[in-house]
């Protein structure tokens, strides 16, 4: 068996091969004022938990339940502001 020299790490990992799932768009596309955003599905006995998303610097988030993509809309800071985050004030058809 060899042995490793004092002060080395084991070789990195390959990457991860891609997915065999070609990548599909998403199923529903959202446009949203905020960065923080709430997704319940559609809502009722045919949606998922509630689950915050969280923007960061990107333009978009997906739900990693319904795949729900929610985009920021053009001209927008993407301020947080709870009152526009969609599923908690504008219901779910405010979707």
């Amino acid at each position: 068996m060899a042995r490793r020299k004092a002060g080395t790490s084991p070789p990195e990992p390959a990457p991860a091969k891609p997915a065999l799932v070609p990548d599909f768009p998403a199923p529903e596309v959202v446009v949203v004022r905020s960065r923080r955003i709430a997704c319940d599905g559609v809502g009722g006995a045919l949606g998922h938990p509630r689950v915050w998303l969280e923007m960061g610097e990107a333009r978009f988030v997906e739900c990693a339940y319904c795949d729900r993509r929610f985009v920021l809309a053009d001209g927008s800071q993407g301020e947080e502001d709870e009152r526009l985050a969609p599923g908690v004030y504008e219901g779910s058809a405010g979707h």
